[in-house]
C-alpha cells in the first residue's frame, strides 16, 4: 500500500471513530447547574467554530391542555414571537388599552357566535366590524419581527421553535460573543411576552388547519388514526386543536396557560458550542434567575384504556390509497420500550430492513415503507408502520404482507447478525446527531424532558445491546395482535361523472 494511501487510511478511520468517541465520553462532557427557580441548564463546551446553538425546551404540549384549551401549546407558539413590552412595540403603554379593548369586542364576539342559530347576527356583524377596525388601530405600534430582526443583525441563524404532544422548544445558533444577547431576549420574553395581534394570528392558524389537515387527505389521515387509536388520553387529540378549538381560544386564556407553565420550573436550557460553561452560569442566573417559578407541570392522570379489538378508520379522498397500522405499546424507559426500537430498525430502517427488502424490492407492493414511534414520548404510545401500495395492488394486499412479517418476528428468532447490524446503524446514527451543537442541543433537552434525564442518551445503546431473540419475540407476541391494533387508510374517492 503506498504511503498515501495509508495516510489516507488512517486520517478516514479517526474521521469515523471520532463520533463514537464523543458519545462515550459525552458523560464526562455535560455541565449541569440548576437555579433556586427550577430552570435546568445543561451545558457542553466545543470548541470547533465560534458559533453555539442554545435551546430551550418547555415541558409543556399539547397534551397538557385541558378540552377547552385545544391548541393553545401551538397557538402560543406563534405569539411568543410577537414580542415583550419593550421589544415587538413603538409604545406599549399606549398600546396596552388598545389590547384590552380587542380583548373585551373578541370575547362578546365568541360568546355571540357560540349561540349558533340563536345568536343575533346584526350583533355579531358589528362586533367583527369593531374588532376590525381595533386591531388596525393597534398594527401602528406593532413592530413586526423584532426578535429575528435583533438575532440577524448579530449574526443568529436558525431562529425557529416548534410545538409538539410533549413540548415547546425554541432555538437559535448564535456566535458565542453574543451569548448575553440572547440571555437578554429570551429571560425578556419568559418574564414579559406580550401576545399582540392575537387574532390575527389565530386567524393564520385557521388557515394553517385548512391547508395541512382539512384539505390535505394525509394530514386528515394522520388526525383521525390518532383520534381512533386514543379515545381518552390526550394524545388522540390534534396538536393544532380542532377547527372549532382554535376558534374559540381567547388572549386572556392563553395569557393564563403562558403565565402558568411557561417558566423556569418547567425550562431546560442546552448550550452547547465556543463556551465558557462559568460564564454562561452566571450570564443565565444574572438574566433568569430573577424569574419566578410557574405551576410545575402535572402529570397527565388519565390512561387509555386498554383496547379490545381491532379498530380502522377511512378517509375518502381523490388522492393514491394510504395504510396506517398502530399498535398500543409502552414508553420509555420501559424495557419493551428498547425492544420496540429493535423491531423498529429490524423492519423498515433502510434498504436493508425486512419490510424494505420483501413489499418494495421483491414483490413491489408498495413505493415506500416505515415504521415510528408517535405521538409524543411522555405517555404510552404506538408504533406505527405506514406504507404506500404500488398499482395496481390494494391496501388489502399491502396489509396482508405486512402482516405475514409481524408473524415472522413472532416465530422465527431474530438472527444475531441482525442483531449486530441493527446496533452498528444506532450507534453511527446517534453519533451523527451529535456531531452538530444543534443536533445534541435537541437531544439533551428532549430526553431530559421527556426520560427524565439527558443521561438516556449515554444508557440507550446499552439497553438496546441487551435486547435478546427471545425478547423480540415475546414482545411481538404481547403487542403486535389484532386487538391491539388501529387501522387507518385512505381509499381513493371515484369522481362521478
Amino acid at each position: 500500500m503506498k504511503a498515501v494511501h495509508r495516510i489516507y487510511l488512517l486520517a478516514l478511520c479517526l474521521a469515523l471513530l471520532a463520533p463514537f468517541a464523543h458519545a462515550a465520553g459525552l458523560a464526562d462532557k455535560v455541565q449541569e447547574h440548576t437555579l433556586k427557580n427550577g430552570m435546568k441548564l445543561l451545558m457542553v463546551e466545543r470548541h470547533t467554530s465560534p458559533t453555539v446553538a442554545a435551546w430551550i425546551r418547555f415541558k409543556v404540549g399539547s397534551a397538557d391542555e385541558r378540552s377547552d384549551e385545544r391548541g393553545l401549546a401551538h397557538l402560543l407558539e406563534h405569539m411568543l414571537f410577537k414580542g415583550t413590552k419593550t421589544l415587538g412595540t413603538t409604545d406599549y403603554a399606549a398600546e396596552k388599552p388598545l389590547l384590552d379593548k380587542i380583548e373585551q369586542t373578541a370575547q362578546l364576539l365568541m360568546l355571540e357566535k357560540a349561540k349558533r342559530e340563536k345568536g343575533d347576527q346584526a350583533k355579531i356583524n358589528q362586533l367583527k366590524k369593531e374588532l376590525d377596525s381595533l386591531e388596525k388601530d393597534a398594527e401602528k405600534y406593532v413592530v413586526k419581527e423584532e426578535f429575528a430582526q435583533i438575532y440577524a443583525r448579530n449574526g443568529g441563524s436558525g431562529y425557529n421553535a416548534f410545538t409538539s404532544k410533549d413540548g415547546t422548544t425554541y432555538l437559535i445558533n448564535m456566535p458565542a460573543n453574543k451569548m448575553e444577547l440572547w440571555a437578554a431576549i429570551e429571560s425578556d420574553r419568559m418574564k414579559n411576552a406580550v401576545l399582540r395581534e392575537f387574532y390575527t394570528e389565530r386567524d393564520v392558524v385557521m388557515e394553517e388547519r385548512r391547508r395541512s389537515y382539512d384539505t390535505e387527505p394525509e394530514g386528515e389521515l394522520w388526525e383521525n388514526f390518532l383520534a381512533t387509536a386514543f379515545v381518552a388520553h390526550p394524545f388522540g387529540q390534534p396538536t393544532i386543536g380542532w377547527m372549532s378549538d382554535i376558534e374559540n381560544l381567547s388572549r386572556n386564556k392563553a395569557e393564563t396557560f403562558l403565565h402558568k407553565y411557561y417558566a423556569p420550573n418547567n425550562a431546560i436550557v442546552a448550550v452547547v458550542g465556543d463556551i465558557d460553561p462559568q460564564r454562561i452560569i452566571t450570564l443565565v442566573e444574572k438574566y433568569f434567575g430573577v424569574i419566578a417559578p410557574g405551576t410545575p407541570v402535572g402529570p397527565v392522570a388519565v390512561e387509555e384504556p386498554r383496547q379490545r379489538g381491532e379498530k380502522r378508520i377511512e378517509v375518502l379522498a381523490d388522492a393514491e390509497p394510504q395504510l396506517m397500522i398502530g399498535f398500543h405499546k409502552p414508553t420509555l424507559p420501559a424495557a419493551d420500550d428498547y425492544v420496540f426500537d429493535v423491531i423498529d430498525m429490524l423492519l423498515a430502517d433502510g434498504r436493508t430492513s425486512r419490510l424494505y427488502k420483501k413489499m418494495v424490492v421483491e414483490k413491489q407492493l408498495v413505493t415506500d415503507v416505515s415504521s415510528f414511534t408517535a405521538p409524543g414520548s411522555r405517555y404510552p404510545n404506538l408504533f406505527v408502520i405506514a406504507a404506500t401500495p404500488r398499482a395496481p395492488h390494494t391496501v388489502q394486499e399491502v396489509e396482508s404482507a405486512i402482516y405475514e412479517e409481524l408473524e415472522r418476528l413472532k416465530k422465527e428468532p431474530v438472527t444475531e447478525r441482525e442483531l449486530q447490524q441493527i446496533l452498528n446503524k444506532l450507534e453511527f446514527e446517534e453519533s451523527r446527531q451529535m456531531l452538530s451543537n444543534g443536533g445534541l442541543a435537541r437531544n439533551l433537552t428532549e430526553y431530559e424532558a421527556t426520560a427524565g434525564t439527558w443521561r438516556y442518551l449515554i444508557e440507550h445503546r446499552q439497553r438496546v445491546a441487551a435486547v435478546t431473540p427471545a425478547d423480540v419475540a415475546r414482545v411481538a407476541q404481547k403487542y403486535l395482535v389484532r386487538e391491539n391494533r388501529t387501522i387507518g387508510v385512505i381509499t381513493k374517492q371515484e369522481v362521478a361523472k
